[in-house]
């Protein structure tokens, strides 16, 4: 029951946290990659040593192209990501990653127009709506039956809200990491917003569902104790369980981070925080408005 007695704190500590992260947003916003403002994507992989970073950098610099993003591949190869090239201006490129003599293989270049990032954008926004209006649906349905005290569609809606709380926190981190580092928000950004609401919702349901099975059980056995009550129970049942799941998959996420290539580094960072913050809505926050919205139903039929 010390959640549900401490729920305005932990409703308060998300209510900042979303703040802060929406503030961040806003303020720094999001440094876009060629995969929705169009570009180049440039990959090459060196016959021998690959040169230093600081060395290819500034040669790039010299060439004005505007903002180039440097990223090593691999053990040999460096990704450049830079606005869109005319022939001439790829040859010079090359020539330049070459270091004046040093063999390179180049093993892709990709001209993506801004059109299809503009297409990109909105199948990303459409898919993120759909996902959170499906999970409102699939909840309202499976708790049908359970709308006593509290609706089965308002189960659904503070699932979404929660969701909201798991993508924005990880996004306004993503924002200050990307300020500094020079991360881009690319289709991973987008595969990692999607992963999340999935990782996140099933760990709501799970414990909704431990809600779910227990109200059913007072009902049958006549047990008269509160809603509030009910949820702390519930969260007790559900909470080693969540903890150590979630436990398990930061692990693994957190050794991408670290040791796993340079292109998955960002991904794995976002699931990490993801998770994380879905593991603590759906423990603190999810658990903590619903005994809330059972209430201030409670006071408005008085």
């Amino acid at each position: 029951m010390f959640i549900i007695n401490n729920k305005k704190i932990f409703i308060s500590i998300s209510i900042g946290l979303v703040a802060l992260s929406v503030a961040s947003i806003l303020f720094f916003g999001f440094n876009v990659g060629i995969d929705f403002k169009g570009g180049a994507l440039t990959e090459v992989t060196y016959d021998t040593t690959r040169p230093e970073q600081a060395e290819v950098r500034n040669e790039l610099d010299n060439l004005n192209f505007g903002s180039v993003l440097l990223q090593p591949t691999g053990e040999r190869g460096y990704i450049v990501k830079s606005r869109d090239l005319t022939e001439e201006e790829h040859g010079k490129l090359l020539e330049t990653l070459s270091l004046g003599g040093t063999n390179l293989t180049e093993v892709s270049f990709n001209s993506i127009g801004p059109s299809v990032g503009r297409e990109l954008t909105k199948k990303a926004i459409i898919a993120i709506i759909l996902v959170s209006l499906a999970i409102i649906l699939f909840i309202a349905f499976a708790f049908r039956k359970v709308s006593k005290p509290v609706s089965s569609w308002k189960y659904g809606l503070i699932a979404v809200v929660t969701l909201l709380h798991d993508v924005t926190i990880p996004s306004g981190i993503f924002v200050i990491i990307s300020k500094y580092s020079g991360a881009e928000l690319d289709t991973l950004f987008v595969v990692a917003v999607l992963t999340i609401l999935g990782l996140s919702v099933s760990d709501t349901i799970v414990i909704f569902d431990r809600i779910r099975e227990n109200l059913n059980n007072n009902k049958e056995n006549r047990i008269v104790i509160s809603f509030g009550e009910t949820v702390g129970q519930s969260l007790k049942q559900s909470f080693a369980r969540s903890i150590a799941t979630s436990l398990t998959v930061i692990l693994v996420l957190l050794s991408l981070v670290f040791f796993g290539p340079v292109s998955t580094k960002y991904f794995a960072l976002m699931l990490s925080a993801g998770m994380f913050f879905g593991t603590y809505s759906s423990i603190f926050l999810a658990s903590s408005l619903l005994v809330l919205v059972e209430e201030r139903q409670h006071k408005d039929k008085k």
